[in-house]
């Protein structure tokens, strides 16, 4: 299993001491504290899991040239016109849509570029770790948003963090250019994605919804666009 570079600190960080724990009692002689031992064991294994980096089909195949994927694994929380006083600015004709998506902390927390295109613009906002289910939390947490453009067509999308993620790490910058699906960061322990599309997407997943990143359409473009 790949494990995001970001997370090797997390991981050797308990494991170097319950390592450490087992040499000293095998040179002394003594038990080692087994609670502590399996404590730091489980909590290092918890972090490898977080960090978790799956090969996902869009690793091997190209998407659809139209399809929108899903920028993270998680749980839809919006799927439909945007939240009033969230979507970015400015506007389109017609206004954005917007999908939502919720991250436990034991879901894939790197996050997967939705579209394809050039970064024509990047920001970060610092805030308030609200707890990202909340529709606040959209314009009052700490996030950072991208602007996604290919031709007539502009994506963005925003990282935000929640009660337990205190760090978004955003691996792209203007300029770039971003496949479907590609990764481009990841957020630290339970967060949110939103993705703000056109009026000519259209926006093919619901509410409530289990998607995953860089493997579920969650919109498409054009004539492709059907629920």
């Amino acid at each position: 299993m790949r494990i995001d570079r970001a997370g090797w600190p997390f991981i050797t960080g308990p494991l170097a001491p319950a390592v450490a724990l087992g040499l000293l009692a095998r040179l002394t002689g003594r038990r080692a504290p087994r609670a502590a031992v399996w404590q730091l064991l489980g909590l290092s294994a918890y972090m490898a899991l977080f960090f978790r980096d799956p090969q996902r089909s869009c690793d091997t195949a190209p998407p659809g040239p139209d399809d929108v994927l899903s920028p993270a694994d998680g749980v839809v929380m919006v799927a439909g016109p945007a939240q009033e006083g969230v979507g970015p600015e400015p506007a389109p004709e017609g206004g954005w849509q917007q999908v939502s998506i919720f991250l436990s902390v034991v879901d894939v927390h790197v996050n997967r570029s939705p579209y394809r295109g050039t970064v024509t613009r990047t920001s970060y906002t610092p805030g308030s770790f609200l707890a990202a289910y909340r529709a606040e939390s959209a314009h009052r947490n700490e996030r950072s948003e991208i602007w996604l453009a290919d031709g007539d067509r502009t994506v963005v999308f925003r990282q935000l963090v929640g009660v337990l993620a205190r760090r978004i790490v955003t691996r792209t910058t203007t300029g770039a250019q971003l496949a479907t699906g590609e990764r481009m960061g990841l957020m630290k322990f339970g967060s949110r994605m939103d993705v703000f599309l056109p009026a000519d997407a259209t926006v093919v997943v619901r509410e409530r919804q289990r998607v995953r990143g860089g493997e579920s359409v969650i919109a498409r473009f054009g004539s492709g666009g059907r629920p």
